[in-house]
This record gives structure tokens, C-alpha cells and sequence, in this order.
């Protein structure tokens, strides 16, 4: 029996669209003589923007995802990957990615399009090397790739901010030497400013989950969020997050619930397994809302701990009153933003993720944690038993499944339904529909 009002999202229509003319733009873009860069999704976006607004790239992480939901597709490029001799242990995105240009064959239909230049950072194990196999795959494509790993963010200092800004500045003369074009200033600083405009919006969405019921469900919200890896710093994403944040600050306002038969909160961990988002459909049997993960929440999103002690979005160099004026400042800032960023800390220490979730656990008001053992991402995952004895120590109740974000070999969707089943038995819980 349903104890909340629930309905669509009235801007989904709208996402689906953004995302869509995102992958088309990028396929299309030589046609109309503009530039193509492709990298991570952690990638500094801001600073290809200053060659000039026919500029187009393409997230290697989302483009991995969105093939993995497609499992034959995604078994045909992991396959041509692993025939090509790389390990099927390395992270599914990376080796989706590769079998996508092995085969040349572009999700979004025609040949895989080719890049101008890889623009990439590192931080994850994987990062660099995702790119220079690309980069020989595709005939030597030039690839400029940032070290990031500078230390947590409680570490940061002028020095570490100084190396980034001295590699990005580098990088620029880069850029203009490889394109051909003149770089402009004024272009990088609206795209800093839109990137944290973006992603602090993006924390508030995810605020408005503490409310009973939430707003939102995971599921959806992996459609949501996506955006911000594809293009954090363009003007289109930040005005969508404003009218999705004004959309679901409206649906609080209502009572509007995500999942209507709430009864239980949970959160989940990493990628999920794109070909099987159903467990999340699942939970709802039991009455049982996934509000989102430290992934969700944190991959894109940005946060500070506010003067009561939460945790809240961001505040952005706008409502700080600052105004860039230099290339110099724009990068500083970019750099500072960026090495704040929740999923960066905990590739230095499992006890700073484990923080960051019991944070969650306890304010978004939690009855228990599922951590997925994801095969697929050694970065994400690192440190997750710990992680699991800390969550149980806080005091909540946690359920562990193995998979891999895309690869569906290695998810076994009986057993992990069947793991759910205990796990919701524990928490006291019986399928209500």
C-alpha cells in the first residue's frame, strides 16, 4: 500500500535530450569544422573550452557505462579488447572503450569519431594509461595528460595548488600548438564558473534527499548526475541543475516520493552494474528507497561542511563575490574546486571515504548500506572492506554483493537477489507489493 503521492520527473524528457545531442555533437562535429577532444570525465573541460564553442568532447567513463547497458555491444567490445591482448581485470570501462575503437564502432551508430587530442588528468591507476593505448589505437592521436594526485584535500597547499596550475598552463600552449587556434581567456573563466556553478547545484539536489520521503530514487538519479560527466562546465548542464534543483525542491514541497511505499533508506557504492539497474527496482518491493551513494553524490558533486557541522554543497566563487579576471585565477580556482572533490580523497586513504559515508549514513538518516565488490573499478573500489567494517562499527547494518559495473559476466543477478532477500529479512522488512 502506497504511503506517499509519487510522479514522473517533468524535466526528464528534457536530460534525455541534453545527453543524446551531446553524443550526436561529437560524432558531427568535423562536419561543421569544429574540434573533437575525448578524456575522462574528471578531465579539466573548462580549459579545452577557450578554444572556442565548436568545441566537443567525448567522457570516455559515461560512453563506457552507456555501452555497458547494452550487454551485446558491451560483450562485442570487450571481447575485441581481450583478443587484442588486455587483461580482462583491468577496469570495464577502459577495455569497453578500447573494443569500441578496435571494432570502430560508435554506440550513437557509424564509425567510432576519432579525436583532435586526448586532454586527460591522473588519479586513478588507470587514467593515463586509458589514453595512450587509445591514442595508439587510433594512429598516434596527441595526448596531454595532467598529474592530479597531489595529496587529500586537508593537504593542499600552495605548492601542490602551484604544480597543477604550472601543468595546465602548459597545457594550454599545448592546445593552441596541436588545434591551431588562439586561446580565449575571457571563454575559460565562464567555463569555471559554469563547472562550479554545476556542480555545487548538483550537491543541493542530492541535499534534498534527507527529506522523508525522498525525491528522489537513485535509479533516476544515475541519469541525473551523468550529465555533469560529460560536460560539467557548460552553461546547458548548470541551467538544467537550476531547474532540476527547482523541480525537486518542489516536489519537498508536495510530498512527492520517489519510491511512494517508503518505509526503509538505504544507500549503495560505486558503479552499480549498468546492465542490471533492476535491483534497484527490487528494493522497492520491500518498501526500500536507495537516496543515492557518496558516488552519486560526490563523483560530480561538490562539498563543505557548513557551520552546523553538515555537510552541504559547495559555495561557488559567484556567491563568494569573486570575480576572475586572469587566465592565472581561473586556473587556481578550477585546480582548488577540483582537488575538493569528494571521490578524490579516498584514493589516499580508505578511513576518509569511510568519514564521508557514515556522514551520509547518519544525515540522510539511513537503515542500512549495500556495498557493491565491483570488479570493474579498482579506483572506486579500493579500501571497501574496510569501509564495510567501519560502516558495521557506526552501528549500520551492511550488505556486500560482487559484480562489475560492465562487464555481466561477472554478476550473478540469482545470488545478489537472493543476498537482498536476506538483507531486507534482517532489516526487519517484507515485500509490501
Amino acid at each position: 500500500m502506497n504511503k506517499y503521492p509519487t510522479e514522473p520527473l517533468k524535466c526528464w524528457n528534457k536530460a534525455k535530450e541534453i545527453r543524446e545531442n551531446y553524443y550526436l555533437n561529437y560524432a558531427k562535429a568535423k562536419e561543421k569544422g569544429g574540434i573533437r577532444w575525448a578524456g575522462g570525465a574528471w578531465s579539466f573541460g573548462a580549459i579545452p573550452a577557450g578554444l572556442g564553442d565548436d568545441v566537443h568532447c567525448l567522457t570516455g567513463e559515461p560512453y563506457g557505462a552507456s555501452i555497458a547497458w547494452n550487454k551485446d555491444f558491451a560483450l562485442q567490445c570487450q571481447e575485441a579488447a581481450e583478443k587484442k591482448g588486455y587483461a580482462r581485470d583491468l577496469c570495464s570501462y577502459m577495455r569497453i572503450y578500447w573494443g569500441s575503437i578496435i571494432l570502430d564502432k560508435y554506440l550513437w551508430g557509424g564509425h567510432f569519431p576519432k579525436p583532435d587530442f586526448f586532454w586527460q588528468d591522473h588519479i586513478c591507476c588507470s587514467h593515463a594509461k586509458w589514453y595512450q593505448v587509445a591514442s595508439e589505437l587510433e594512429g598516434n592521436i596527441p595526448m596531454y595528460c595532467i598529474d592530479v594526485a597531489v595529496g587529500p584535500e586537508g593537504e593542499v597547499n600552495k605548492n601542490r595548488v602551484d604544480y597543477i596550475v604550472g601543468q595546465m598552463s602548459d597545457g594550454i600552449e599545448w592546445m593552441q600548438k596541436v588545434t591551431k587556434r588562439k586561446y580565449d581567456n575571457q571563454k575559460l573563466i565562464e567555463a569555471v564558473y559554469n563547472e562550479c556553478r554545476a556542480t555545487s547545484l548538483w550537491a543541493e539536489v542530492c541535499l534534498l534527499n534527507k527529506t522523508i520521503p525522498a525525491p528522489l530514487d537513485e535509479k533516476t538519479m544515475y541519469s541525473l548526475y551523468v550529465l555533469g560527466t560529460l560536460m560539467k562546465h557548460s552553461k546547458t548542464v548548470a541551467d538544467f541543475y537550476q531547474e532540476l534543483l527547482d523541480e525537486v525542491k518542489e516536489r519537498v514541497k508536495r510530498g512527492i516520493a520517489a519510491v511512494p511505499n517508503e518505509i526503509c533508506r538505504v544507500m549503495s557504492d560505486t558503479q552499480p552494474p549498468w546492465a542490471f539497474l533492476k535491483v534497484f527496482r527490487y528494493l522497492e518491493k520491500y518498501g526500500c528507497v536507495s537516496i543515492g551513494s557518496l558516488y552519486t553524490f560526490g563523483l560530480i558533486g561538490l562539498w563543505e561542511i557548513k557551520q552546523d557541522g553538515s555537510w552541504g554543497a559547495k559555495t561557488t566563487p559567484q556567491q563568494k563575490g569573486i570575480k576572475i579576471k586572469t587566465r592565472e585565477e581561473a586556473l587556481r580556482i578550477l585546480t582548488e574546486w577540483n582537488l575538493a572533490k569528494p571521490e578524490w580523497q579516498h584514493f589516499y586513504s580508505p578511513h576518509l571515504k569511510s568519514e564521508m559515508m557514515i556522514r551520509i549514513a547518519r544525515e540522510w538518516k539511513l537503515d542500512g548500506v549495500m556495498l557493491h565488490y565491483n570488479r570493474g573499478c579498482e579506483g572506486l573500489s579500493l579500501g571497501i572492506a574496510e569501509n564495510r567494517l567501519a560502516l558495521q562499527k557506526a552501528g549500520f547494518p551492511v550488505m556486500t554483493f560482487e559484480g562489475n559495473m560492465g562487464d555481466e559476466r561477472e554478476f550473478d543477478e540469482t545470488r545478489t537477489m537472493a543476498r537482498i532477500d536476506t538483507f531486507m529479512e534482517t532489516l526487519d522488512l517484507k515485500k509490501t507489493r
